[in-house]
């Protein structure tokens, strides 16, 4: 028989993105005390930077004490976007809430755990409503564009406007809570900045501090934030019987907070980044039975970033939701077209000309060779007064599998192809509807230094690296995101994800995670008594 341990909590959830919110608000629901570990920081409207050339305020970088919600990192096969704070990925992502093709929920991956179709069908609705998705109703001039395109390749009756988290109302009007029975906090409707992606300032996009957190802090859950967890062990250093103690430092501070907290449960919730990360590191000390399947599987989404950049100052990008609409352009392609608020033009320094090739040699040389054949296009290009307002960036995604590995390296984790092609940013689908868009706005197509330059794709949506398995030897979490070699602990995040979506995964995380914590049962008036300064 261990030791018996009072706890501090029932769960600590280390993440608050999409599975640690959703997750968040569930247990409370049922009855358990909840703390959510947060490393970013809490941002109110005012504290969004009204462009992304604050850095200080837009970047997550805290070696450099830039402390925004933006992060950026880069490894061998791929360079990805992710958003830190509470909230998570809510806070940056484009809003969009798709649900992903049969092929999806079909993949051998993991169809042969359930039928993922059916079995999530009643959790995606839950988490639709949860968002606030409704059609978005501001189709602008990158939308018709698109529009346009779309009839130029025969698909006009695959092109659509985006499902999104907006409240749309009146713009700027502030009105009592239009979601939760007024359980919710006021909302102002959406004045189309195209603001969603560096931060929403006039409280108008459905992050998750307006839905799944408020209503869990509601419920009596404590939000942590500016916390990094950097150790979870097992009590009794047993598998998880006896709970787990968590160890925390602060993630901004120059002088180092630290501290430990017990809990029964644990659930990572870090997004495939963060989560995999701080698993791999576990793994070779305090949580050695993790599966060998840790850090395996992770997936992009196959994606291109194409900037247009209209010649034509009449020609404005810069309004409406982030992204608006959508064309599939084949059973497993699709093309959205993404921008950025007036003035939001960062991206422009890592832009040039679009070119394909298969050595680095061969695209610097198609680039000089583009800049000496269109001098003027490409000035015109860079130099345009307002990059974000005159350029429309295209979002191509496919739903072919190919994974990579997570692995830990000298400097953090590394990458390596496991299955299928390596990711590549030189997609002939990709390359081809640029150029036609380009054509329709009257302007340049032009792409990223790192994917030119380098070959490295960029992903918004990295997912995988603790899959699910029939057992230990085929993934991290069972099918009910149960962790394989542990008691009571779970992973609800992008990597548990264990297929390709092709689409934005944000609505099949939470999806996946509420139907995870419908598994769970209302606590028992009989359960292990948290410790005594937190009971009462």
């Amino acid at each position: 028989m261990g030791t018996e341990h009072t706890y501090d909590y029932d769960f600590i959830i280390i993440g608050s993105g999409f599975g640690g919110a959703a997750s968040a608000l569930r247990l409370s629901e049922k009855g358990y005390k909840v703390l959510v570990m947060e490393k970013g920081k809490w941002y109110k409207a005012e504290d969004f930077p009204k462009t992304n050339w604050n850095l200080k305020r837009w970047l997550w970088m805290p070696f450099v004490k830039f402390h925004g919600f933006f992060k950026i990192t880069f490894f061998r096969h791929v360079a990805t976007l992710s958003g830190v704070g509470v909230g998570g990925g809510s806070l940056v992502y484009a809003n969009t809430l798709p649900i992903p093709k049969s092929s999806f929920f079909k993949s051998d991956s993991w169809a042969h755990l359930a039928d993922w179709e059916e079995e999530l069908k009643p959790f995606y609705q839950t988490a639709l409503r949860m968002m606030g998705a409704v059609k978005n109703e501001a189709l602008k001039t990158g939308d018709l564009a698109l529009k346009k395109l779309a009839e130029e390749i025969g698909k006009s009756e695959s092109y659509s406007p985006t499902n999104v988290a907006v409240f749309f109302g009146e713009p700027e009007v502030t009105v009592p809570d239009p979601y939760f029975g007024g359980e919710g906090p006021e909302r102002a409707g959406c004045t189309l900045c195209a603001g969603c992606m560096v931060g929403c300032r006039y409280n108008a996009k459905n992050t998750l501090d307006k839905n799944y957190l408020y209503l869990a802090q509601k419920n009596g859950v404590k939000i942590q934030a500016e916390s990094l967890v950097y150790d979870v062990l097992p009590l009794n250093g047993d598998t998880g019987n006896s709970g787990y103690e968590v160890k925390w430092k602060s993630s901004t501070k120059i002088i180092k907070k630290k501290g430990s907290i017990k809990a029964r449960n644990i659930i990572f919730a870090g997004g495939a980044l963060g989560s995999i990360k701080l698993l791999l590191g576990l793994k070779k000390k305090s949580l050695p039975n993790l599966s060998d399947q840790l850090g395996m599987g992770i997936r992009t989404n196959s994606e291109s970033l194409i900037g247009i950049t209209a010649f034509d100052k009449e020609t404005v990008f810069s309004e409406g939701v982030a992204i608006g609409s959508i064309v599939h352009t084949d059973e497993h392609s699709h093309l959205e077209p993404v921008r950025y608020p007036a003035g939001s033009g960062f991206w422009r320094v890592l832009m040039t000309p679009l070119v394909f090739g298969g050595s680095i040699f061969t695209r610097i040389f198609k680039i000089i060779k583009d800049y000496i054949l269109h001098p003027w296009d490409n000035l015109r290009a860079y130099f345009v007064r307002d990059w974000a307002k005159h350029t429309q960036i295209l979002l191509f995604m496919q739903s072919l599998d190919s994974t990579l590995r997570f692995s830990k390296g000298l400097f953090g984790m590394k990458t390596s192809v496991t299955k299928g092609k390596r990711p590549t940013s030189f997609i002939p689908e990709a390359e081809e509807l640029a150029q036609k868009y380009a054509k329709i706005v009257n302007g340049k197509a032009t792409s990223l230094l790192t994917e030119t330059m380098l070959g490295i794709p960029t992903t918004a949506h990295i997912l995988g690296g603790a899959v699910m398995g029939k057992d230990i030897s085929e993934g991290v979490i069972d099918k009910d995101n149960h962790v394989f070699g542990y008691k009571n602990m779970y992973i609800c995040d992008g990597s548990a994800i264990s297929a390709n979506p092709g689409v934005n995964p944000s609505l099949s995380i939470l999806a996946i995670t509420e139907r995870a914590m419908s598994k769970i049962p209302e606590k028992a008036k009989n359960s292990a008594p948290l410790s005594r300064e937190l009971a009462h």
